[in-house]
């Protein structure tokens, strides 16, 4: 009887081999991907091997090409994906092979101070701001042409397979469409939470969203679902603007077409500033605009968009002194384990739509082209 028990267990370990597949390997900075044939070893202990059906790519991923987000080299990048299990390490429990899932950028440990505070989300066993590039226990799950391939955010997904830690995947409702659901693995989790959980916009305020990225059409919908009376959207790419107005935006305006600075505009539209502004692009310049266009008093700036490695701010430390606040949102605020089934089970109920923010959909073997698209806007 003991026998049969033991027999998927075992069963299940002879199955753990080697897997070989395609991945899209970046060698260098500031030179396209490399589509490669690696090796993806077996998940170890509290590791889950994903096949991954669909990933989107997010300007995060195009800040490692350019060095303003520094990882080592050669990495796998993507961190914004859904897929299946292909097969799971010694002692998982959360999940098991063929489920539906989402990796995790920012895991959930359920251990360290960020996940036991009510208020964290930032759980310390996130790769972001290591740049170690590894799995936690200080080793790699990818090799290729005979060289160790270092991890992205813990969730390398431009592969056709992954390994993740079991703190770093969360199960899906099985009827889940995957390739509109991966957008909530960060971008639309990311701009949606920063407006709901960490500005908790409320009913009837005025909010400004820089940047219309899908992520800046994100906090447009999550401040339109909050309530909020007037959202003032802004970019340089007016292109932005029909699909910003459809998904809540109240106002879109180009400071291209202003002679004076943006927040000076903002601050004269809205007779003394927004009661929440988002920066939305990852730029010094427009957080520091984003926090001058907030109420002196008591808006709130959140800032959404990764900061360039290396760039400092200098500002007037009056804008803080008269009672504004300064927020930074990782991941929206959300507790990712717990958040992500909810976000699809709610986006499956209709809460919130995914498909305006999806412009195209390629084969992965033209990721190159995907990223052209996002750099000129498109």
């Amino acid at each position: 009887g003991d026998l049969k028990k033991q027999v998927p267990f075992l069963f299940s370990l002879l199955c753990l081999q080697v897997i070989k597949c395609k991945a899209a390997v970046l060698w260098e900075a500031n030179k396209p991907f490399s589509i490669e044939e690696v090796e993806v070893a077996p998940p170890k202990e509290h590791e889950v091997r994903i096949k991954i059906m669909a990933t989107g790519i997010c300007r995060s991923d195009d800040h490692v090409i350019t060095g303003a987000l520094v990882m080592p080299f050669p990495i796998i990048l993507g961190h914004e994906a859904a897929g299946v299990v292909e097969s799971v390490g010694q002692g998982v429990t959360s999940v098991k092979p063929g489920d539906k899932v989402i990796p995790l950028f920012i895991p959930q440990c359920g251990e360290c101070k960020s996940c036991l505070n009510t208020k964290g989300n930032l759980c310390s066993k996130t790769d972001l701001g290591t740049s170690a590039g590894l799995m936690p226990d200080g080793t790699t799950r990818f090799t290729c042409k005979g060289k160790a391939i270092y991890h992205f955010l813990g969730t390398s997904t431009f592969t056709e397979y992954t390994v993740v830690h079991e703190s770093a995947v969360a199960k899906i409702d099985s009827a889940a469409p995957l390739e509109k659901v991966c957008l909530i693995g960060c971008g639309f989790s990311t701009g949606y939470g920063a407006a709901l959980q960490t500005a908790k916009v409320e009913p009837g305020s005025t909010c400004a969203v820089f940047g219309l990225g899908g992520v800046g059409l994100s906090v447009v919908m999550g401040c339109k679902a909050a309530g909020a009376s007037r959202i003032i959207a802004v970019d340089i790419n007016s292109d932005k603007f029909a699909k910003a107005k459809q998904l809540g935006a109240t106002d879109c305006i180009n400071p291209k077409d202003f002679n004076k600075p943006i927040h000076e505009v903002l601050l004269e539209m809205t007779g003394g500033g927004v009661d929440y502004s988002f920066e939305v692009i990852g730029r010094t310049d427009t957080m520091t605009a984003a926090l001058a266009c907030c109420q002196y008093n008591y808006g709130v700036s959140v800032i959404v968009g990764v900061p360039p490695a290396a760039e400092k701010i200098t500002f007037d430390p009056m804008l803080l002194f008269t009672g504004r606040s300064w927020k930074g949102s990782v991941f929206g605020g959300w507790k990712s384990k717990d958040a992500v089934p909810k976000l699809v089970a709610d986006y499956m109920k209709k809460t919130f739509v995914l498909d305006p923010l999806i412009t195209h959909t390629l084969p992965w073997t033209k990721i190159n082209e995907g990223f052209d698209l996002l750099r000129t806007g498109k």
